[in-house]
């Protein structure tokens, strides 16, 4: 059984690095072609990590690693030059939770020359830290990182969400309580602004203009997903430690669990033909998933996947939802050149015709969900955890908004501001020359 699993996962991780064009000659490593944006390049990495992790298959990490080390940047923030304009907290996120997935699953480290996998999540952590928004609503972080960006004066709940995930996963992780801390401080945040509500429903985001009063009430599987994830982290945390007000925290944590997982149901078919397969409500049926949103099930399915192994306790609930979900999804790959690519509607019983990369890693996670019990938890740096950290990482001086948009000029823009340059001198001096004969 568990054989037949890992060689279907094969087939899909094959299918899906054929998207990557990152490793040709002439392309930029860690990079996926058009139409995909750089945040979901970083999940497509997070992927292969969790495939190495839990099928023990090697054959994407020389990739991986090399995609991972370049996009980190020169300060190992994941904010490289290439991508810092148009940057969003929730992009650079993506990129973070893959390098604590590395962390937490003793992935290969980086070159002896380059930041830890957990000094690189300490940088964004400690840049997000620094950009919690005191302004409005009483903190929060924005979706956008800089003004001239739309969505500048929206407060996601994805940004959010995910620098939840990372304080819990950093505390978990570290030992640090300063962690715990930042993740209490973001929950209740998202609880008392809205994002989360008293029956656990997590909306998309909210508006500053309307001082976090108005809302977009869409509800996506991965925001659910990354709060059930932190949730379970810091579950997984508390009770660990050993006093009686961690205790209390730990029935906090698992109260506030179970209260996401019955949400969760919100995002698996009622059809008695398919029955506890995942879908993607706002935009599924219709066939109107952009291109981002197309991957949202695979984040769900991979945070599934450490939920059972953090909280155990779920494990009989998840798990019925994993196997209807991964029948369904597997059966239906049966697209593309070789036959075996992936659709979307996993619940419809065929394939939809669609393939892409959202759609192959979320084949993918839902089946190493099925391997949960064949491998450890994710690690600390008391249980065989090997990565550097930084606690002091991200903590210099942000770069000036002005900065950054000099920066953002390439050598190609500079070579063409000379070349303009010097036609335009030419211009003018044939023109004197001319009025002067």
């Amino acid at each position: 059984m568990k054989h037949s699993i890992k060689s279907a996962a094969s087939t899909v991780a094959y299918d899906l690095v054929t998207f990557y064009t990152g490793n040709n000659t002439g392309d930029v490593p860690g990079n996926l072609p058009d139409p995909y944006y750089w945040w979901e390049a970083g999940a497509f990495f997070g992927a292969l990590i969790n495939y190495w992790a839990f099928t023990g298959d090697s054959t994407y990490n020389k990739i991986t690693l090399q995609a991972m080390e370049h996009q980190a940047g020169d300060k190992g923030d994941f904010m490289p030059l290439n991508q810092t304009y148009t940057e969003g907290n929730d992009d650079q996120s993506f990129w973070a939770m893959s390098a604590m997935m590395a962390a937490e699953r003793n992935f290969t480290n980086p070159s002896s020359s380059k930041p830890g996998w957990l000094a690189m999540v300490q940088a964004v952590f400690n840049e997000q830290a620094h950009r919690w928004d005191k302004t409005s609503c009483d903190g929060g972080l924005r979706w956008q990182i800089y003004t001239w960006n739309a969505g500048y004066g929206y407060k996601n709940t994805i940004s959010n969400g995910c620098f939840f995930d990372l304080a819990a996963r950093l505390a978990r992780y570290t030992g640090n309580a300063t962690y715990a801390e930042w993740a209490n401080k973001v929950w209740n945040w998202s609880k008392s602004n809205g994002l989360i509500t008293a029956d656990y429903q997590i909306y998309d985001g909210t508006t500053v203009d309307s001082n976090c009063s108005s809302y977009d009430r869409t509800r996506w599987s991965y925001t659910a997903g990354i709060y059930l994830h932190g949730a379970a982290v810091m579950y997984n945390y508390t009770s660990s430690l050993s006093s009686n007000s961690s205790s209390n925290s730990s029935t906090v944590w698992k109260n506030r669990i179970d209260g996401l997982l019955t949400s969760a149901n919100h995002f698996y078919s009622t059809d008695e033909s398919s029955s506890n397969v995942m879908v993607e409500p706002p935009c599924e049926s219709t066939g109107s998933c952009d291109t981002d949103q197309l991957s949202f099930k695979a984040y769900l399915s991979r945070w599934l996947a450490d939920v059972m192994q953090l909280a155990p306790y779920t494990y009989d609930t998840v798990i019925a939802k994993v196997r209807a979900t991964a029948t369904a999804a597997v059966s239906q790959c049966q697209g593309g050149s070789s036959g075996t690519y992936c659709g979307h509607k996993w619940s419809s019983g065929s394939y939809d015709g669609t393939t892409g990369v959202g759609q192959q890693m979320g084949v993918l996670e839902v089946l190493h969900g099925l391997l949960a019990t064949d491998i450890s938890a994710p690690v600390t740096s008391t249980t065989g955890g090997s990565s550097e950290g930084n606690s002091a990482a991200g903590t210099e001086s942000d770069e000036t908004e002005s900065q950054i948009l000099f920066s953002t000029l390439t050598t190609a823009d500079r070579v063409g501001a000379a070349i303009l340059t010097a036609v335009v001198s030419g211009l003018i001096f044939f023109a004197v020359y001319v009025m002067i004969v």
